[in-house]
């Protein structure tokens, strides 16, 4: 369920937890949850947080040792989370890699990941260029208002499974891309190639501000999303359309919200998001 706004509210909290901290030991439960890497392993004990940053869905945390860099990579996917030592979680037999540090407030970083749709993988600089050129496209929170024009005049299809696709825009899953599609009254099969300028910087615009604002308000739970320290986030509250099928559309239209199936559920205003409009 970790979209961007909730990879963002975990790499922040480990930044501001975790960053010059040491890590001093690594236990991999299982090794097919590490994706690349695993022989490096070692390499890692008594190197020093310097970074972590979010790349669409993923958390990456950088450490140093001597003038070398590496990097270990947390996929979120379905169900991934990156959890503090004190922060329960329902089956901890999913817990797959531990990490342990000295020096941060915290001590420990945990991988929990039941359905194992994400990995994590342990790189070099080389190695990290290589994974984000082929997974991730451009950053919705920071792509320039012109290049995300261009970018959508250049493509064809139906739009949101282009909103959602990773390679080409990095980080928006089914419940932002409902959300997003639902604000700017856009129907999620809208062809891209019809759209006219006014109604892509209409997109842009939206998609900002409700990631933005996701961020602020620690992300959506749901199902099970916790922040490290597991905390969650209050977004859901804010849900105009995701999981309100039969529900009455908030815009007072008259209309009710209705489920469209397709790649993943869509959630429309069959009034508010007509297929022909601006």
């Amino acid at each position: 369920m970790p979209e961007l706004p909730e990879a963002e509210v975990v790499a922040r909290q480990i930044r501001a937890n975790l960053l010059g901290a040491q890590i001093n030991d690594c236990w991999v439960g299982r090794a097919d949850i590490v994706r690349e890497g695993l022989p490096t392993l070692p390499w890692y004990l008594g190197a020093r947080l310097e970074g972590v940053e979010r790349y669409g869905k993923s958390v990456a945390l950088g450490f140093q040792k001597g003038n070398e860099l590496r990097y270990v990579v947390a996929e979120l996917g379905m169900t991934g989370l990156l959890l503090f030592r004190a922060t329960q979680t329902k089956y901890p037999q999913h817990v797959h890699v531990r990490m342990s540090f000295t020096g941060g407030r915290e001590s420990e970083l945990r991988y929990w990941n039941p359905r194992r749709f994400g990995r994590m993988s342990l790189l070099d600089q080389a190695g990290l260029d290589c994974y984000r050129a082929r997974r991730f496209g451009v950053d919705p929170l920071t792509v320039p208002r012109d290049e995300f024009i261009n970018l959508m005049e250049a493509r064809r299809g139906r739009l949101k499974p282009l909103l959602m696709h990773q390679q080409v825009i990095a980080g928006i899953g089914n419940i932002y891309a409902n959300e997003v599609l639902f604000r700017t009254k856009l129907h999620p099969n809208r062809e891209v190639s019809r759209l006219r300028k006014v109604a892509i910087i209409r997109l842009y615009d939206t998609m900002q501000t409700v990631l933005r604002d996701a961020i602020s308000c620690g992300g959506s739970s749901v199902k099970d999303f916790f922040a490290p320290d597991g905390t969650e986030g209050h977004y859901k509250q804010h849900h105009l359309v995701y999981g309100k099928e039969g529900q009455p559309c908030p815009n007072q239209c008259g209309r009710i919200i209705r489920r469209l199936q397709s790649e993943r559920s869509s959630f429309v205003c069959p009034a508010c998001q007509r297929k022909s409009s601006v």
